[in-house]
């Protein structure tokens, strides 16, 4: 079986990486080990992927995004670079690579996008957040977050296991699946040490 890829050789791709049938990894690129990227995935020009991430089907992420470890990108996801996009300069001619600034979307460690979600740069994705499918991100996420909608605002909580956690007293949260504890404070969570 002939699988056919675009993996531009500048591109360094760490142990045990696999790139799907139709996946495009552009120059200078580079994934950590054990990444799988899906399908016709598009992996922008300077990006920067920690190890033990997916990439999931037609997920486009726009240089200069940065995926720490173990961040999940759902199918059909877009991780933007321009917060104000045109084709074309005032006078009509065709805008060039030069002509863009770029801006990033920065994911933490083991934070999850669901599918067809758009997360809007400049933003940050927190670690072990979890953004729901087809969600809308324009502002910053915290740690350990479920947003949802469009835009996305923060519906609950969820711990590593990624399961939605029950308030167990005041500031107080407890992961059904696993029993670890975490704190809130002042909108943000942290794990009980």
């Amino acid at each position: 079986m002939t699988v056919v890829n675009d993996v531009d050789p500048r591109a360094v791709l760490g142990e045990g990486t696999r790139v799907w049938h139709l996946a495009q990894v552009r120059e200078n690129a580079v994934l950590g080990a054990d990444c799988v990227v899906g399908r016709g995935a598009y992996i922008g020009p300077g990006v920067r992927i920690g190890s033990n991430c997916k990439i999931q089907n037609y997920a486009l992420v726009y240089d200069p995004a940065i995926l720490a470890d173990g961040v999940f990108i759902g199918p059909a996801v877009v991780l933007t670079n321009d917060q104000y996009p045109r084709a074309v300069s005032p006078d009509g001619s065709l805008r060039g690579a030069d002509d863009w600034q770029l801006v990033g979307v920065e994911v933490g460690t083991g934070a999850s996008i669901g599918a067809r979600a758009v997360c809007v740069a400049p933003v940050r994705i927190g670690a072990w957040s979890l953004v729901a499918a087809g969600s809308t991100v324009i502002h910053d996420v915290p740690d350990f977050a479920l947003v949802a909608g469009t835009p996305a605002r923060r519906v609950g909580w969820v711990g590593r296991q990624g399961v939605p956690l029950h308030e167990a007293d005041p500031g107080v949260w407890v992961c059904p699946a696993t029993g670890a504890r975490y704190q809130e404070t002042d909108g943000r969570l942290q794990e009980d040490a």
